[in-house]
């Protein structure tokens, strides 16, 4: 299957220098992994995969079109699976999913569609929370600007039972709730994280909703996260979960493959 051309207006973001992009790097080891354990394989029903990161020692982070059914129903929680560090048939901890939550102006459609790339983001309650002194929730940061320099961590068709991580890629440009990015990504990578480092310490910025072009150049466009992110996670400590409109929608209609 192609990924199909994105909007022209994404031309503008494509110009200007980058950093040389890394490599993708196998994590198979305990050593290769180390810090990035709280990671996991998000499996759906015996019928496939996401990428989901732990935010929360009982929150993960995903995006919202892992969360729904070719029908655009949203999933069972009962259907998911968390599988935090999963490397070669082992992770270092299984997690079943009580509650899910996707962003309220989401909309599952058939095909992607740009409009929807800012509110890709879902957050899914585990049944047990996590708390091993291996894993450790990652925190979140701020929107990267254009040029800076990321990295991502994802399992995908292609290396499904350990995480890659590449290192260095970067922000080719925001529009719009959504980044631009040069990072690596294949079928089974939505959902994946998307990182800074400050202090040395890995944050996420961004989650990866689908993979596109701009012109021959294969990008990677990820949800930006902020104040719509902050109110997903607050929903899980408040009784009634209010499903209020968090902004203006992009009207744009340009379709994608999702990753």
């Amino acid at each position: 299957m192609k990924t199909t051309a994105i909007a022209a207006a994404l031309w503008l973001l494509a110009t200007g220098a980058n950093a040389q992009d890394a490599s993708l790097q196998a994590m198979q080891s305990l050593n290769d992994s180390r810090g990035w354990d709280a990671v996991g394989r998000l499996d759906i029903g015996g019928e496939g995969f996401c990428t989901a990161a732990l935010i929360r020692d009982d929150l993960v982070l995903t995006a919202a079109h892992c969360v729904y059914g070719d029908d655009g129903v949203l999933l069972s929680p009962n259907t998911f699976e968390f599988n935090a560090g999963l490397r070669n048939g082992r992770a270092e901890a299984y997690r079943s999913v009580r509650r899910i939550l996707a962003h309220p102006e989401y909309h599952h459609r058939a095909s992607a569609d740009l409009a929807e790339v800012p509110y890709d983001l879902a957050v899914l309650e585990l049944a047990q929370p996590i708390r091993t002194s291996r894993i450790v929730p990652f925190e979140i940061a701020a929107t990267p600007r254009s040029g800076q320099e990321i990295g991502v961590v994802s399992y995908a068709q292609d290396r499904a039972e350990a995480p890659s991580l590449q290192e260095v890629c970067s922000v080719i440009g925001t529009q719009d709730g959504f980044l631009v990015m040069s990072c690596d990504i294949n079928f089974g990578s939505s959902g994946a994280p998307v990182f800074t480092l400050e202090n040395g310490a890995p944050r996420i910025v961004s989650v990866i909703s689908v993979m596109a072009h701009v012109g021959e150049r294969k990008v990677s466009l990820g949800t930006a996260l902020g104040s719509e992110l902050a109110e997903l996670v607050s929903s899980f400590d408040t009784p009634k979960i209010e499903t209020n409109r968090l902004g203006n929608r992009n009207s744009t209609g340009a379709k994608f493959v999702r990753p």
